[in-house]
């Protein structure tokens, strides 16, 4: 029989074929194609475009990891919520880190942050096509680019939350209701608010007073409260680090905060985090779960374990923040020195937000795509982030010292300078 080719774009529903390739698969694929380009004249690429440390991971991490591999047990179906020994440790954590009391039935293990977000995203809208009746997720504009569709692709309607300079990336939420009404949209619709603080991309953090805010405002209009806290261990002041929202008054009454070990040990394919907070919701959560997945490997959730309490995974911590401060204060100065004088290191985060240079008339796109074409550097557009980044790019301070003063000088004999 011939071969026939048969088109099944059909056969999938209206919300994935809607979606939109990731906007990091995007721009590596694009990378990829241009390597040998770019290596023959000299301009091998330098990636400033995921927010992915490059580091590796804590010794200790991979030490007790291959201490437990010969353990037959081990390699056994954990249990979705995570063995006991996993939410023991993240329970010791949150109160170590927070002064957050957290009980075993507040707690359940995840496959990294990003995949606990999206399934309690899709666990909270009915979808459906039609626009008016869609169920609504507040999310920051510009926000993490994977929040608008985990809401398209479960059929609801993600609503952005505007974070400008003007209202110091803390938006008033009562003006935000009043703007979707005049939108002619239902309030009564709105599912859940996210926030990300630290904010990925603008690097932004969230003071106690406002993040109290957003639980009172939560609170009086019965929304849930997802807390994003992927970076929270990644800052520059140890007098100023950043909250838990749990440690807010009422916070437990409609919050759940996701956690993540990729962002502060570098773990990023070893996928594993939490979620915590409140009881019900993480109950209902874990249903969707358990009949979706069977739980993190446990050779993975005993080495998350040991290493979130110990001695080496603060000093793992505490060494990491300490040189991309380094890192950040002289890429800084490089960009100062190119003309972004208005450009500072953020308190927390490894991302810089910086506007698109004057001659592109807020064009970040075409800025990015001239600083990969002409000098093999890698950079995001702020429009992925939402209407809001548009004219910024982000940039992802992550790779070694030498490439980042690398960047800095081809960005000057190539020409790219804010004036």
């Amino acid at each position: 029989m011939e071969n026939v080719a048969i088109d099944f774009k059909n056969h999938f529903n209206n919300y994935v074929q809607n979606l939109e390739t990731y906007i990091m698969f995007q721009i590596k694929q694009r990378t990829l194609e241009l390597t040998e380009e770019l290596t023959k004249k000299g301009r091998k690429p330098i990636s400033l475009s995921m927010g992915a440390p490059v580091d590796m991971v804590p010794k200790f991490a991979v030490d007790t990891l291959k201490s437990c591999l010969d353990d037959p047990s081990i390699h056994t179906y954990s249990t979705p919520k995570g063995e006991k020994f996993f939410t023991e440790a993240v329970i010791e954590r949150m109160k170590s880190r927070f002064n957050v009391d957290i009980k075993q039935d507040e707690v359940f293990s995840l496959i990294g942050s990003k995949e606990g977000i999206a399934n309690l995203i899709r666990e909270l809208i009915n979808p459906t096509t039609d626009i008016k009746n869609k169920d609504i997720i507040l999310i920051p504009d510009p926000g993490y680019a994977s929040y608008g569709e985990m809401v398209k692709v479960s059929g609801g309607l993600g609503y952005g939350v505007p974070l400008t300079k003007e209202n110091n990336y803390m938006p008033d939420l009562e003006l935000v209701l009043e703007q979707l009404k005049k939108d002619s949209l239902n309030p009564e619709k709105i599912k859940a608010l996210v926030i990300n603080y630290p904010n990925n991309p603008l690097g932004a953090v969230a003071t106690k007073e406002y993040l109290q805010k957003c639980v009172d405002f939560c609170i009086k209009h019965q929304i849930i409260l997802m807390s994003d806290n992927a970076y929270s261990e990644i800052y520059f002041d140890d007098n100023d680090k950043p909250l838990s929202i749990l440690e807010l008054k009422g916070a437990k009454d409609v919050a759940v905060e996701f956690h993540s070990f990729s962002k502060p040990y570098a773990m990023t394919g070893w996928r594993i985090g939490w979620v915590c907070g409140n009881k019900q919701i993480v109950s209902m959560f874990g249903k969707l779960k358990s009949t979706i997945d069977t739980g993190v490997f446990k050779a993975l959730q005993l080495t998350g374990a040991k290493l979130l309490n110990s001695k080496e995974g603060e000093e793992y911590i505490h060494n990491a923040n300490k040189n991309l401060k380094i890192k950040m204060d002289k890429f800084v100065q490089g960009l100062k020195s190119l003309g972004w004088q208005d450009v500072e290191t953020p308190k927390a985060s490894f991302y810089l937000w910086i506007k698109s240079p004057l001659k592109y008339k807020e064009d970040s796109r075409e800025f990015c795509k001239d600083l990969l074409e002409k000098s093999g550097i890698v950079a995001v557009p702020g429009d992925a982030f939402g209407t809001n980044g548009k004219g910024y790019v982000r940039l992802s301070i992550v790779d070694s010292m030498e490439n980042l003063n690398t960047v800095i000088e081809r960005m000057k004999q190539d020409g790219h300078t804010f004036n």
